[in-house]
Order: structure tokens, then C-alpha cells, then sequence
């Protein structure tokens, strides 16, 4: 039948729904709906607001009430067809007596999807695929742990023209500008785990906190993670809950990238922000588990002293670890700093 305007633009409508901000971080999808009457006219709107709330269409059926039978349900995502916190959207969907479904992309979820063909066996109109691409860019990074069945991994790191990490000293505060600090805040806040391995809390003792430009830890904290097989002195700030607003701090006594995302996986996590030494940011690149990549470059040289990355056993230049650049930004000098360069970029394996 394929789509009409009216569920072109309430799907364009249920995409804006879905990036609702002030959403928290967590397990589930964001996902907006929108009924469309017969005259093409919007009856109701929902959307998710986290793990353990109405999910978008049962929300959007609420507010709809008895006049939700016989309307079209706009979603971006194929409604979800099991049990978990909440009931299966597609029998509330069934229940309600929608007439047709449009959806945007279908469900990776190996536990939640099969509500198309759950709709279509009640005798719903069934059509999917509208505006996709948009729909997968909302839960990109949800998408991509619900298919790899691992989370998703930006490696974050600050180096100096020439490569360095720190200086011979080990001293590195501050490699990166104010600016650039605040910038990894933010990118800190899109994450729902940070991850450093056992020397850099040995050595710099971070608090791997989301902080706001006055330096005030904020209320919704990613999972603190440190890799790695040592004892770590219990004094060291990560594990002080007062100094962090209540964010929580695991450590895995794992050298295994492999091992530690599946254990992250395992507790729901999706995003992890590669935020240690050297060391560990080449075993996740040598283990090719580096999704993104963000690199504050300041304008300074050390000429010698830690590299960004350790030794990755590349021993000629056909063997180069060769990111693409998605993205250049100049992040502007605070306080007369020199301004940084933020590089974003995607690995490939290709030379």
C-alpha cells in the first residue's frame, strides 16, 4: 500500500518524540508513536521516558482512550512483542483495535521483536521501513549493542601534536584546554559507562564524574569501570560515593576486553567511554572492539613521554591503523587558552 503524507509527517513527528530531551540513560530504546485518525489528523502522541515507564504506544493508546480503535499507530520502532517491566505493545496494540501500523525500523531485540508479524496474524495492516535510516540514527548506539550483543565502544583520548599522552614525568594536567574538558563532559553524559584500566587510578586517582561547567557532579552518573587485575587501594577517589554524587564503581579483574564488554552487556550497558591509559585503549584496538573515536589535539609538544596509544605490533606503514574522520571541530581557547582540535572519526580495517 506503501505510505500516505499524514504518516510521513507523524512519523517525522514520532521521531522528534523519541529524542524527547531529559530522557535518562538505560537499557531500553527511545521510541515515540503517534495515532493518526482516518482524516489523516493526529488523535495522541506518546513516547518512552526510560526503563520501567509506558513504552511510546502504550502511552500514546492512554492518552487516546476508546477513540484509539480504528487508528492508524505511527512508531518508530516495531512494537515490542514480550513481557518484561511492562506489557507486550503489540497485543495493547491488538487490544486497542488499531486498524494499521506503520513502523520505522524493526527490532533488533532478540527477546522483543516479532510484534509485525504478532499485529498482522490479528488482521492489522502491517507496513514498515518509513524513514528508517532517521529511526536507527536516534538508537544507534541501542542498535548496535542489540545486534553485536556488546556495547558499544568510544574511545576518548587527549594528546599533544607529537603523540603524547603526558610528559616524561608523567604529568598530564592539563594535555587537553578547559574547553576541551568541558567538551568530554559532555560526550561523558551521552554514555552510560566509563571505563579506565587499574593504572590510571593508580596513577591519576580520577573521579570519572559527569561535572557541569562549575565543576558540580550532576544527579545522573555513568557506571564507573576499572579493567584489570590488581588491588586497588580502597582510598582512591573512584570508590569514595561521597565525592561522586552516589555513581557507582565496578571493577572487573580482567585483562579481556572481550570478557569485560560481555560482563558489561550482561548488566545492560551500552555505551562504553574508553577512557584509560595506552595500554588499554591498544588492547581494545588490537582486539578491533574501538567503534568510535574522539581525540582532543592541543597545540604543544612534549618530544617525549607516554604515547596515546601503546605499541599496537604495526611494523610497517602498509599495516597503519588508518581511522576515517567523520568530523573536525575547533574548540575555542577559555581564559586566553589556545584553542583544541576535536577529531571524530570511525575505524575501518581496510588500508
Amino acid at each position: 500500500m506503501g505510505f500516505t503524507d499524514a504518516e510521513r509527517s507523524a512519523m517525522a513527528r514520532a521521531l522528534v518524540l523519541a529524542a524527547t530531551p531529559g530522557v535518562p540513560l538505560g537499557p531500553n530504546p527511545r521510541v515515540g508513536c503517534v495515532l493518526l485518525a482516518d482524516d489523516g489528523s493526529t488523535l495522541a502522541e506518546g513516547y518512552h521516558r526510560g526503563a520501567g515507564t509506558p513504552h511510546a504506544e502504550a502511552d500514546a493508546l492512554a492518552r487516546a482512550g476508546d477513540a484509539a480503535r480504528g487508528t492508524t499507530a505511527v512508531v518508530t520502532l516495531e512494537p515490542c512483542n514480550h513481557t518484561g517491566r511492562t506489557g507486550p505493545c503489540a497485543q495493547a496494540l491488538v487490544a486497542a483495535g488499531v486498524r494499521r501500523v506503520v513502523f520505522a525500523q524493526s527490532d533488533p531485540n532478540p527477546v522483543a521483536r516479532g510484534g509485525a508479524a504478532t499485529l498482522a496474524a490479528a488482521g492489522i495492516e502491517v507496513e514498515r521501513g518509513l524513514l528508517e535510516d532517521e529511526s536507527r540514527a536516534v538508537n544507534r548506539v541501542w542498535s548496535f549493542a542489540m545486534v553485536h550483543a556488546r556495547p558499544f565502544v568510544t574511545w576518548k583520548f587527549a594528546t599533544t601534536l607529537d603523540g603524547r599522552s603526558a610528559a616524561a614525568d608523567g604529568t598530564s594536567r592539563w594535555v587537553s584546554s578547559q574547553a576541551a574538558r568541558l567538551d568530554t563532559h559532555r560526550l561523558r553524559s551521552r554514555c552510560d559507562t566509563m571505563l579506565v584500566g587499574t593504572n590510571t587510578i593508580a596513577v591519576d586517582d580520577p573521579l570519572l564524574t559527569v561535572r557541569d561547567e562549575h565543576g558540580v557532579v550532576l544527579p545522573h552518573q555513568p557506571l564507573r569501570v576499572v579493567m584489570g587485575e590488581r588491588d586497588l587501594d580502597p582510598a582512591k577517589r573512584v570508590f569514595d560515593p561521597q565525592l561522586s554524587g552516589g555513581a557507582e564503581t565496578l571493577h572487573l579483574r580482567t585483562r579481556d576486553p572481550h570478557a569485560a564488554l560481555a560482563d558489561l552487556f550482561a548488566l545492560d550497558r551500552q555505551h562504553v567511554l574508553l577512557e584509560g591509559g595506552p595500554t588499554l585503549a591498544a588492547a581494545f584496538v588490537q582486539a578491533g572492539l574501538v567503534d568510535e573515536i574522539v581525540a582532543y589535539v592541543a597545540p604543544m609538544f612534549l618530544g617525549s613521554g607516554p604515547n596515546a596509544v601503546a605499541d599496537l605490533g604495526i611494523t610497517t606503514i602498509a599495516d597503519a591503523f588508518r581511522p576515517v574522520v567523520t568530523d573536525v571541530t575547533v574548540l575555542d581557547g577559555i581564559d586566553g587558552e589556545q584553542p583544541n582540535v576535536r577529531l571524530s572519526m570511525t575505524p575501518r580495517t581496510e588500508t
